[in-house]
């Protein structure tokens, strides 16, 4: 009886079609995991149409406006899962934005979601709910968005609170490998089936690094929506910030010392993921009107560790005297 031997040729066609099947089979799941985690945590706030595009965004309270930009990876439920909302919605109006991509927000294809396109978008959501001369509050990859803001429209903010924020650009492996997703074809083939694996896999690591050498907050792991940071369409926009942070960060870093309103900087002491010398403090001595606070024995989740920090800052920003007007929307 003679045996059949395949060929080679046959071999690798069966390996490609087993590839091919099993990456599909990984694209059906996320997909499915996606419909599932935007069922499992509907919009909590209101949308607003802005040139074409749908933001989400929640808000709370009433008084003198406070604007709350999240890092990358996060959405606006952040700011209120670390308490910073309600401690200070009692006495102003707070507005936490999905940005374009992050939680319920869209983020169109048409166009580069740089620092300064986010800033814009978000600057004409603003004159559309009617707030005026915000305070504006960024975390992480947010800060960029709020300096664009405050730099390219003066006179639209009362003033900036930067949390933990990336302002010099600097070689970062990390960011490289990060951007890998927002990479066209290749990153469509990787965030539907690879990434999210790999999310869910090294996420305890991750979340363990951002809050070090805090502990994670335990409100963190029992109310942050992980499914909605997961999904293949977030996966991408995380991927778009991440491979924009350097050039935005190039981009502003000459402008700094324009600014001319009040200016507060907090930073974790011991933050894994940006480091306070060169970037907090680099800031604080460029920018004349500035104060900075280092919060020692936290990391880069600043707003987790103090919360009370984050908005007494607020109130000092809130009550610090108005220069200037805010111009009209172009």
């Amino acid at each position: 009886m003679k045996l059949l031997h395949r060929s080679p040729i046959a071999h690798t066609s069966i390996i490609v079609a087993l590839s091919v099947a099993g990456l599909g089979f990984a694209a059906l799941i996320n997909s499915t995991l996606a419909r599932r985690a935007e069922a499992q945590n509907p919009p909590r706030g209101k949308f607003i149409q802005v040139d074409g595009v749908k933001l989400h965004y929640i808000e709370k309270g009433a008084g003198s406006p406070v604007v709350l930009l999240h890092g990358n990876q996060a959405l606006a439920d952040d700011f209120e899962i670390s308490g910073v909302v309600d401690s200070i919605a009692g006495t102003h109006r707070v507005i936490a934005f999905d940005r374009p991509g992050f939680g319920h927000s869209e983020r169109p294809r048409d166009r580069v979601w740089t620092a300064s396109a986010q800033a814009k978008l978000i600057r004409k959501a603003l004159i559309g709910l009617g707030v005026e001369r915000p305070v504006l509050v960024g975390h992480s990859w947010g800060t960029l968005v709020a300096l664009a803001l405050a730099i390219e429209h003066p006179g639209d903010a009362r003033g900036l609170l930067l949390l933990s924020g990336y302002y010099f650009p600097s070689k970062r492996l990390d960011v490289a490998i990060a951007s890998l997703p927002a990479i066209p074809v290749l990153g469509d083939l990787l965030r539907y089936t690879i990434s999210p694996l790999l999310g869910w896999l090294i996420g305890p690591l991750f979340l363990k690094t951002i809050f070090a050498p805090s502990k994670v907050a335990d409100r963190f792991k029992r109310r942050f929506p992980f499914s909605m940071a997961l999904r293949p369409s977030q996966i991408k926009a995380t991927a778009g910030d991440a491979a924009l942070m350097l050039p935005a960060a190039a981009r502003l870093k000459d402008r700094y010392r324009d600014l001319v309103l009040p200016v507060a900087i907090i930073a974790g002491g011991g933050d894994k993921v940006v480091s306070v010398e060169p970037q907090a403090m680099r800031l604080h001595g460029l920018v004349r009107q500035s104060t900075l606070e280092i919060i020692e024995g936290t990391g880069h989740m600043v707003h987790y560790a103090s919360p009370a920090t984050v908005a007494a800052n607020i109130e000092a920003l809130c009550a610090s005297p108005q220069t200037g007007k805010a111009v009209a929307a172009k």
